[in-house]
């Protein structure tokens, strides 16, 4: 689950990571009064939106003075704002951050995920702060320096003033460092996250170290320890597909092509997109309705990637073991019957009670078409996509 960045701010300096003065507004009066509370001088207006790259598509204003505070939030609350990670269908922007302007000496970079290579959290930074990570990590990838914590011991103080020494720093700013960077892993620790990535952690004109910016993801399955978190979720920042698919406890992303997914399993999920592809076809979404789905969640599934207008066509690839092969006809017919789906629709399943589950698609009197073998499936969907 992704929050917005003032919100990734507020949980920061909770744990003593320090952040910018500013405050969240939702309409140009109240940027105009959030900048007066500020001392009426320079502030910065940014949209807050779950995507990066703001700066470069016009969606963080520098202005002095309050009444231009309140003209750049007007100019922003309502834009769709489209940057390289929102995709050219871009977001509206409901809400904007208006925080105190600060002289900025440096722009630094840091980030936390965890490393599934060695199941460790790893902490990176980089002297080349407020750009894409991604780009760095291509194009001067020696600019990047980690360390991988042991989750039994936690973040050392001696592996951030490592950290700090790669960034240049010195004197009173190194203690800086290592309190701001072990505030940013006690947070990332007691709130489940999966990221936490500040860019740019910048360095004032007066050598102090602070968060401008803040990203932060959590763990969805950890979510029912953090009831606080849930309340965070904005869901007019998610796909409406993705938030119904939530209700029925489905894995489901949508994605830009024109053949509908459904799968058990996430590995076998990811197989099949694979294979459509290699069969010259683009999947429509990613959807895992788990090993253990009933009926009704598989009829749930196949309206949902059934709403999405793109869809063409649809690969059913399931391998029968807790979901046996006839739950999943039976919820396949009772959705198509219900829905008077008129799409082609691509049946491949192995597993627990195969022949019954065929041979109710069979009798049902609809028009599936079957596969024995996951390619034979893809060419035959992506074929009847045309």
């Amino acid at each position: 689950m992704k929050i917005h960045e003032y919100q990734g701010k507020t949980i920061l300096a909770k744990f003593g990571v320090p952040v910018p003065r500013g405050e969240v507004v939702f309409t140009p009066a109240e940027a105009e009064a959030a900048a007066k509370t500020l001392g009426g001088g320079t502030v910065v207006v940014k949209a807050q939106i779950h995507a990066g790259g703001r700066g470069k598509g016009g969606g963080v204003k520098v202005v002095k003075g309050a009444a231009a505070a309140a003209e750049a939030a007007s100019a922003l609350l309502g834009m769709t704002l489209v940057t390289y990670q929102t995709g050219p269908e871009g977001r509206v922007v409901g809400r904007v951050l208006v925080e105190e302007g600060l002289a900025i000496a440096r722009e630094l970079y840091l980030g936390l995920v965890i490393d599934r290579a060695t199941k460790q959290p790893v902490l990176m930074v980089s002297p080349d702060g407020g750009v894409e990570i991604e780009k760095v990590a291509e194009e001067t990838p020696d600019r990047i320096f980690k360390v991988f914590i042991d989750p039994a011991v936690g973040l050392q103080p001696f592996q951030a003033r490592q950290l700090a020494f790669s960034l240049g720093l010195a004197g009173p700013q190194v203690g800086q460092a290592v309190k701001l960077m072990t505030g940013v892993y006690n947070a990332f620790v007691a709130t489940d996250a999966s990221m936490v990535e500040i860019n740019p952690l910048i360095v004032t004109g007066e050598g102090n170290l602070l968060a401008l910016d803040a990203k932060v993801a959590f763990d969805d399955n950890a979510l029912y320890r953090h009831a606080d978190l849930k309340d965070l979720r904005d869901l007019s920042e998610e796909d409406p597909l993705e938030i119904d698919a939530s209700k029925f406890s489905l894995n489901y992303i949508k994605l830009d092509g024109t053949i509908g997914c459904m799968v058990n399993g996430a590995g076998l999920a990811m197989a099949t997109m694979d294979i459509i592809k290699l069969a010259g076809g683009e999947p429509a979404n990613f959807l895992d309705v788990g090993g253990g789905a009933n009926a009704e969640q598989i009829r749930n599934a196949f309206r949902i990637l059934t709403s999405d207008a793109a869809v063409k066509a649809v690969f059913i690839n399931i391998f029968g073991g807790i979901l046996r092969c006839d739950v999943l006809a039976q919820g396949v017919i009772a959705a198509v019957t219900e829905l008077g789906v008129n799409i082609p629709i691509v049946i491949r399943m192995e597993g627990t009670n195969v022949e019954l589950g065929k041979q109710m698609l069979q009798e049902s009197g609809l028009n599936f078409t079957t596969a024995d073998t996951m390619g034979e499936g893809a060419e035959r969907v992506v074929a009847l996509a045309g």
